[in-house]
């Protein structure tokens, strides 16, 4: 089974932008107001929220007519069941806007913004933190996936959302996706070469320079790089499909076990690197294993369905994870999770349609650290 968004389901794009990864430049021009100030940390996930964001983004164009009303309903899905714990801001067309209003609790903040898509994890801004405690928005530089998709009103999502969070904005020539990259909050990041390092996305840029740039907006100190797989889905292996610290030192990992599936030997591997694999405070890594299922539910199953637990969400006092309709790898899912948070309640959604258009939870849903 595929575990990640498949090129399939997405329209390609000659774009007339200008990709911030491609310009030729000094490297000590490379991070703008985070290198006249540093001491920038992103938090971990799991860190108190001041609000998740969301954009209610699936069009026609894209979707399809018979997934864009069902990937709508999993986002109203989503965005209510986050809300019972915390605020939830959706960004939504102003055409959209009476449908949105419609799908989703009154409880979720519906503002008025053109985006191309749903995926806000990775038009988003990631925040970041530093020792005054003052937030700052990282935008990095969106550019779909690679100028796999058409992205004008995407690429304009994370300036907006620091805009209206009123929240600082730093800007660098690093070009990647929130989806790319997992934090423990103490110095530790984990991050797929198959993304960040793509020709794609930094083409001038070697791996210690686009390392030392994140090193410094990120505010981590080691980063483990796993290797991913590029070109096989629109995100070329973004680390939020594949592993995720749930607290530091402990990572939970997903595994493909069907070994005609091109993820077997990638997640194989990863999982050799992680148990190999020390933090930045020298301990050794704690891998928990969650395989995705071994069926689905009929209606929206294909070859291209992103049936990955891994790709949960944690919010304030909770964790808002998929379930496939597959009973026993559902409860060993909710059971891991459960030990794994045990002071947060587990909060399973059925998300088919989005797992169809090849995403989960986690690409759904982009943080604001309180």
């Amino acid at each position: 089974m595929t575990t990640r968004r498949t090129f399939l389901k997405r329209s390609l794009l000659g774009s007339g932008l200008l990709l911030a990864g491609t310009m030729a430049a000094p490297f000590n021009e490379l991070i703008f107001a985070a290198a006249d100030e540093g001491g920038w940390t992103m938090p971990d996930e799991g860190e108190p929220h001041a609000a998740t964001w969301m954009a209610f983004g699936p069009s026609e164009e894209i979707w399809g007519k018979r997934l864009t009303s069902a990937a709508q309903d999993n986002l109203a899905t989503i965005a209510t069941a986050i809300s019972a714990f915390e605020p939830v801001n959706m960004l939504v067309r102003e055409e959209d806007y009476d449908v949105a209003a419609s799908k989703c609790s009154s409880r979720v903040k519906l503002i008025v913004q053109p985006v191309d898509d749903l995926w806000i994890r990775d038009s988003g801004p990631v925040f970041v933190r530093n020792r005054q405690g003052q937030m700052a928005a990282v935008d990095f530089n969106f550019n779909g996936w690679g100028n796999k998709q058409a992205y004008q009103r995407d690429a304009k999502v994370a300036g907006f959302v620091g805009q209206y969070s009123k929240t600082k904005m730093l800007e660098t020539r690093l070009t990647l996706e929130g989806g790319g990259i997992e934090v423990d909050g103490e110095g530790t990041a984990i991050i797929t070469e198959s993304c960040v390092l793509n020709a794609n996305r930094n083409p001038m840029l070697s791996k210690a320079q686009c390392e030392a740039g994140l090193k410094r907006l990120l505010g981590v100190s080691k980063i483990i790089w796993l290797p991913g797989i590029a070109g096989r889905d629109i995100t070329d292996g973004h680390t939020d499909f594949y592993a995720r610290f749930t607290s530091p030192g402990v990572v939970v990992a997903g595994f493909d076990a069907d070994p005609s599936s091109y993820d077997h030997v990638v997640t194989k591997r990863h999982l050799e690197i992680l148990r190999k694999a020390t933090d930045a405070k020298g301990r050794k890594l704690k891998v928990v294993v969650l395989q995705g299922p071994s069926s689905l539910r009929k209606k929206f199953e294909s070859k291209d369905f992103a049936a990955g637990y891994i790709n949960f969400y944690v919010c304030n006092h909770a964790v808002i994870a998929p379930e496939f309709g597959d009973a026993r790898a559902d409860k060993n899912t909710r059971d891991t999770l459960r030990d794994l948070f045990p002071k947060r309640e587990i909060v399973q959604l059925n998300i088919d349609a989005i797992a169809a258009g090849g995403g989960g939870i986690h690409c759904t849903t982009q943080q604001q650290p309180a």
